[in-house]
Order: structure tokens, then sequence, then C-alpha cells
């Protein structure tokens, strides 16, 4: 499962009386699960199922945006969905990959180095300021992301 958490700020400059707004996505990714290695059954299969398809929707939205291309399909799963405003365009990412140092996860480490050596590549342009205008509200009213904070069993499907 996926732990995805939403953090909004407005700011006001005192000076200028100008008023910006920031967004904050934190989203621990769920690894990607060797169903056959595992032996996951039942409820357990089918999330990791899920799990399987949240991650492969996110490597087809990063090839996308890595190769430049006119569509990009971040309505392939929730998760994608939810980070659209933060995978394109005009916002910083950040990827942090944790590796487990045992040998048995060598292939499932090699898999995940690879990926965020896939996302390494993308160029998403330069960051800017979200000055106030009629989207700055939706942020905080967007009814994609109102009650998704916090622990999210179906995000991934």
């Amino acid at each position: 499962m996926h732990y995805y958490v939403c953090y909004c700020d407005k700011g006001v400059n005192g000076t200028t009386n100008t008023k910006t707004i920031g967004k904050l996505n934190l989203v621990d990714l769920a690894g990607s699960e060797r169903v056959s290695k595992s032996g996951a059954d039942g409820t357990r299969l089918k999330e990791a199922q899920n799990i399987n398809k949240s991650l492969s929707s996110l490597g087809d939205v990063i090839h996308a945006l890595r190769s430049k291309q006119n569509f990009v399909p971040y309505r392939n799963s929730k998760l994608t969905y939810l980070l659209q405003d933060s995978l394109g365009g005009d916002s910083k990412t950040l990827m942090i990959v944790q590796v487990a140092p045992v040998e048995k996860n060598v292939a499932e480490t090699i898999c995940s180095l690879n990926f965020a050596q896939r996302v390494r590549t993308v160029e998403l342009g330069q960051a800017s300021k979200k000055m106030e205008s009629g989207d700055v509200e939706t942020c905080f009213s967007d009814e994609a992301t109102k009650g998704i904070t916090g622990f999210v069993p179906d995000l991934v499907s």
C-alpha cells in the first residue's frame, strides 16, 4: 500500500500584499511485489497486483514525460492523477529510493535503481511561483484529494 500526505499553504507578502500558494506531496511508494516470491494469495495477492499496476502507471507517466510525448497518462491510476501537478511542468520533484543491502534482495534493488535512473532523466522545466489566481483555491478544495490524506488502501486502484 502507498502512503500519501498532501500539505498546502498560503502565504502573503506583507510588503507587496502578493498571495502565493505552496503544495507539498509526500508519497511513500510501496515496493513492487514479486507475487511468486512472496507467495501472496487472496486479499494480499489483489493488493500486490494493485501496487504493481500503480507503479507501472507511474513508470508510464515518467516515460511519457522523459520522451516529451504530447499525451501523459496521468489518469491511469489514482496515484498519478493526484501527483500530476507535481510531476509536470513548473514544479520541483525529489525522489528518494531506499534499497536493501541484503543479497537476497539484489533483484529488487536493481529494479528500484533502474526506475530511479529513468526518473532522473526527466526534465520538468523551471519551477515557478504560484501566485493567487483562480487556481489557488484548487489546492484546498480539489475534490480529487478530499479525504485522501493519510493511509490509503485504495490509492493504488
